[in-house]
């Protein structure tokens, strides 16, 4: 290595290959930092849309028989109102702020997949436009915020304005499922060497957990959004009960991802608070690891509770027992964080300041929530509230509760970060007392309408039923809830333009984030530290000098590359070298070239759909050609003495993580199928006398032999990478054996007789499509095996894409033997209920 520079000079040297240009450049960002504060910038624009809308609930509904909105617009206006802060605000704003904090409070550079964060944001922005254009247009989605069938099926909507939450909201979740998947692998293997996961801070094991829940908790509600369109643009009936649909199926796949949501959002708003309240206590978090234990105990639990919302459907005596206990069991887990929380103040020495303000609220206002939700887990009291103002105020205690005051406290704790400015503080404390005295006069007396009978999603009511002058005061108060939140929105404007620059630390915090400069760099740090004890017990102000210094790994810039880490997900040591990807435009084109596909679906282009989704793929193709090496590189030096492997030389590297992971989220999706076609084998009515589908035995048999032997194929090749005659044959076999397999099962979905006639035909056409599909994707993985060994990419060493290969081929080959297997059993005589 050549002479160390000055920490100037190493400052202008990672600089010119980390920065983004300003200008149009800007476009092609994939720098963690700049797409974190795009994230929560659009969130924050989505949630002010979100409180617009509210405002225009609460003055429809200040006095009895309002005619300021009517029933049609008023019925746009709640639905997008939940749609916007559930689905463009709650998640994306957790999910831009782990973003731009991760890397910095790991002590990486960025995250491990950058131009796929890139693609989420664009994802994100085109996705809400939709919906926000559609309502601007009059066509908004009028069905609420979980669209149930069968109001929301062709028959009652007949308009686009259902297609647009379906087609919108998924294309919004493209952008979730992404961040959770590189939210996943970036904490498990992107930590500074020395955090082993027990010393990894608070907040990063509480995102840990909710980007799992969200790989688990998503794809029903993606399945259930793709199944009702199928039923909207196709007419296949899975929600239909004249031809064998049921529209509980709806409810069960929106409530499978939706109660478990509730926590998603929790979850991270509680990790900052894990983070913030240490800090002002002036002392260590009491039990970290029980905290730790409470948080998985939470996830599991959180969804085993989906009946919860279901309570009065008519569920089973035995059900309603159980998923009642279980809702009020995950009140253990969260109270054992709350008195953790409350332990460390009690025995520390706390300073008071405007972060804790907004702690405190959400103590009061967060377990009020939870008090009314032990209550609602109840069935005898669930099914006297149900659908009325109490839930309505329950839901708005625990969201905002849960999550606006522990945003807020970390706005004011984290915004100096962000800014390289100190707070100003002059709107600061009067904007805290308008939001909390205006939520709980807007939201304390739903409970009381909600007792005395108002139902949910009313426009108007009659004048003598005593709910006048609450409503009128639950108004008044949402009014003065509104102008705090204005009032903080031009504190944080001040802050920006008035507040006091300073250099790092200035809470004496003992979290990583904080060692970088303020505002950070571009590559966050100069150098990778060492860490030898818990990461939230650091000390930022010391450490920071020395990694500007260079004293660490990586503490260099070389070859023009953008260099960190890779640790061993349980010991935290060095592992592997990662070069990231450099500022791209194709994640903005293959997200417009995602667009086009599902604006081809909400207008009815059925014909170009399919163009788009070739032009989406063609373009995800392009990304990899830039990455790899075209030679064995061995170990590199990283500094301190140590040399570890590139990635592309490792089997167990982010790319290989990243797949299970997605591998792991799309099975959760086929078992939501295989949910769906088993709850209408058993549950839907009209079955008796239905026609079984006819499903051929050779067809599939032949389809099944196929698959399974193409992922053999593709087995072998892997484990033979450093032959090239058999690594070709094996990826040339299962390009072949799996593209007969796709031929046999799409000439099997042409003999099942009609789809659109019964479900016991729709469930096994959809279900041996989507094996069909995946069969294809395990042809394009292995013919990309193929095209990147014949470039030089592959050899003994790396291997990346062989084991790519082997892991969708072998996935495909378990899907059509399931799929085929849903078939038969759906083909049986006698089976119907």
């Amino acid at each position: 290595m050549s002479e160390q520079p000055s920490a100037i000079g190493l400052h202008k040297q990672l600089d010119a290959i980390w920065r983004t240009p300003p200008g149009l450049a800007g476009l092609s960002s994939v720098n963690h930092t700049i797409l974190g504060k795009r994230f929560m910038m659009l969130a924050l624009l989505f949630f002010a849309i979100g409180g617009l809308l509210s405002m225009l609930i609460r003055a429809q509904l200040a006095t009895p028989n309002s005619a300021f909105l009517g029933p049609e617009i008023y019925n746009q206006v709640f639905t997008m109102h939940g749609t916007v802060m559930m689905f463009l605000f709650a998640i994306p704003m957790f999910e831009g702020f782990a973003i731009y904090m991760l890397p910095k409070l790991l002590g990486a550079r960025d995250l491990a997949f950058p131009r796929l964060t890139a693609y989420g944001f664009w994802c994100y922005l085109f996705g809400g436009s939709i919906l926000i254009v559609a309502m601007l247009m009059g066509v908004a989605p009028n069905g609420g915020w979980f669209m149930y069938t069968p109001l929301s099926s062709k028959p009652y909507t007949p308009g686009i304005n259902a297609d647009v939450w379906l087609l919108g909201i998924t294309f919004v979740e493209i952008s979730a499922v992404t961040a959770a998947v590189e939210i996943f692998v970036t904490i498990l293997k992107m930590r500074a060497p020395g955090m082993a996961l027990t010393r990894m801070p608070l907040f990063a094991w509480y995102m840990l957990v909710t980007a799992g829940m969200m790989i688990i908790g998503f794809p029903p509600l993606i399945l259930g959004s793709i199944l009702l369109e199928m039923e909207r643009a196709f007419d296949l009936p899975f929600f239909d009960p004249t031809r064998g649909g049921d529209p509980l199926l709806w409810q069960h796949l929106f409530w499978l991802f939706g109660h478990p949501e509730v926590y998603i959002i929790f979850l991270p708003a509680a990790g900052a608070l894990s983070t913030i309240i240490p800090v002002f206590a002036q002392r260590p978090i009491l039990g970290y690891r029980a905290i730790i234990a409470a948080i998985v105990a939470m996830a599991f639990l959180s969804f085993g509770l989906w009946v919860h919302h279901m309570f009065t459907v008519g569920i089973p005596h035995l059900a309603l027992a159980f998923f009642s206990a279980a809702s009020a069991l995950v009140a253990i887990p969260t109270a054992v964080q709350i008195f953790a929380w409350i332990g460390t103040l009690a025995s520390g020495r706390p300073r008071w300041d405007i972060p804790m303000l907004y702690v405190a609220g959400f103590f009061v206002v967060f377990v009020i929530g939870g008090l009314t939700g032990v209550m609602l887990a109840m069935v005898p009291f669930n099914t006297q509230a149900h659908d009325s103002y109490f839930v309505v105020a329950h839901l708005h205690y625990v969201l905002v509760g849960g999550f606006v005051f522990p945003m807020l406290a970390a706005i004011y704790y984290w915004l100096p970060h962000i800014s390289g400015r100190q707070s100003l503080y002059r709107l600061s404390i009067p904007a805290f007392w308008l939001i909390l005295i205006g939520f709980n006069l807007t939201f304390f007396l739903m409970h009381l309408t909600g007792l005395m009978g108002m139902p949910r999603r009313i426009s108007t009511y009659p004048s003598n039923w005593g709910w006048d002058w609450l409503n009128l005061l639950s108004s008044v108060g949402g009014f003065i809830l509104t102008m705090g939140f204005a009032l903080v929105l031009a504190d944080m404007v001040l802050q920006f333009r008035f507040g006091a620059r300073f250099r790092r630390d200035p809470w004496q915090a003992g979290t990583l984030e904080w060692a970088t400069a303020t505002p950070p760099p571009s590559y966050n740090l100069a150098a990778i530290p060492h860490i030898e004890t818990r990461a939230d017990q650091l000390q930022p102000a010391r450490i920071g000098p020395a990694l500007a210094s260079g004293n660490g790994y990586l503490g260099f810039a070389r070859n023009g590359e953008q260099e960190t880490l890779a640790v061993d997900m349980m010991s935290g040591e060095a592992e592997q070298l990662i070069v990231l990807p450099r500022r791209s435009y194709l994640p903005l084109w293959t997200a417009l070239a995602t667009a086009s596909f599902f604006l081809a679906l909400l207008f009815k282009l059925y014909w170009l759909a399919p163009l788009g989704a070739l032009a989406t793929l063609v373009l995800f193709l392009f990304w990899p050609i830039s990455l790899g090496s075209k030679s064995d590189r061995g170990p590199i030096d990283i500094g301190r003495d140590l040399a570890v492997p590139p990635d592309v030389e490792a089997l167990n590297n982010v790319t290989v993580l990243a797949n299970r992971t997605a591998l792991v989220m799309n099975g959760t999706l086929f078992a939501s199928l295989l949910f769906g076609g088993l709850f209408l084998l058993v549950v839907a009515p009209n079955w008796q006398g239905s026609n079984a589908p006819n499903l051929p035995l050779w067809t599939g048999a032949l389809a099944m032999v196929a698959s399974l032997s193409a992922a053999g194929a593709a087995a072998m090749a892997a484990r033979r990478p450093g032959s090239v005659l058999p690594l070709r044959a094996g990826l040339v076999a299962a390009i072949a054996l799996q593209s007969l397999a796709l031929i046999l099962l799409a000439l099997s979905m042409g003999t099942l007789g009609d789809p659109t006639g019964h479900a016991r035909q729709a469930m096994p056409f959809v279900t041996l499509g989507y094996a069909a599909l995946h069969c294809g994707l395990g042809v394009i993985m292995a013919a990309h095996a193929l095209w990147r060994h014949a470039q030089g990419y592959v050899s003994a060493r790396r291997r990346t894409e062989l084991v790519l290969a082997r892991l969708w081929n072998g996935y495909a080959g378990g899907v059509v033997v399931l799929a085929l297997g849903l078939g038969a059993l759906l083909g049986l005589d006698g089976v119907a209920p």
